[in-house]
Parts: structure tokens; sequence; C-alpha cells
């Protein structure tokens, strides 16, 4: 088995978090209203808009890294932490009632 073969998988996976990221982070900035219609109301649209640029750029660079065919160690662990810590977030917030429970369908993709 080549390298080429061996990244294959951490390629797709990578590249589905990116469209995922890309979706989810664009989506706030484009159409606020529909974003608020099915995640909820907010008191702060600067925060939900920040998240969504930051999301956004992930998304960017784990599509570009997987495209690319290289997707080393940094940028495995930029797309391990940023989906483990906004599902542990959207985990905790949903629990004590902050955010709707419409978020745990976000952890578990």
């Amino acid at each position: 088995m080549n390298q080429r073969d061996s990244i294959w998988p951490v390629r797709v996976v990578a590249a589905v978090q990116s469209v995922y990221f890309l979706f989810t982070g664009i989506w706030p900035l484009v159409h606020i209203g529909s974003f608020l219609a099915v995640t909820g109301p907010k008191e702060d649209i600067w925060l939900v808009e920040t998240v969504g640029v930051l999301v956004t750029a992930i998304g960017a660079g784990l599509g570009l890294a997987a495209y690319r065919g290289r997707v080393p160690g940094e940028i495995v662990l930029i797309a391990v932490g940023s989906g483990l810590g906004l599902a542990i977030i959207d985990t905790i917030y949903v629990a004590v009632g902050r955010i709707a429970p419409i978020y745990l369908v976000d952890v578990a993709i």
C-alpha cells in the first residue's frame, strides 16, 4: 500500500467535515433568519456570526487539505479539536436548557 492509499480514509473524513463545516458556518452569515428559525432565538448575533466565520475558515482549510491529498497531523488536530469542542459545548448547553435541542443533531453528526 502506498502513502496515497493510506491517507485516503483521512482525506474522505476531512472532505466530509469540510462540507459540513462550510454549510453550517456560511448559513448564519448568508441567511440569519432561517438559521434562527431552526436553532432558536439568540441574544448576540455577532457571536453567531463570529462562530460562523471561524467554522467556515476551518472547513475551508480541511477542504483544501483533502483536495491536495495532504492532511498532516496539524490539520487532523484542528479537525478533531474543533469538532469535539463544538460537540461538548452543544451538549452542555442543551443539557442546561440554554440552547435548543436541535443542536444535538449537530453533536450526532
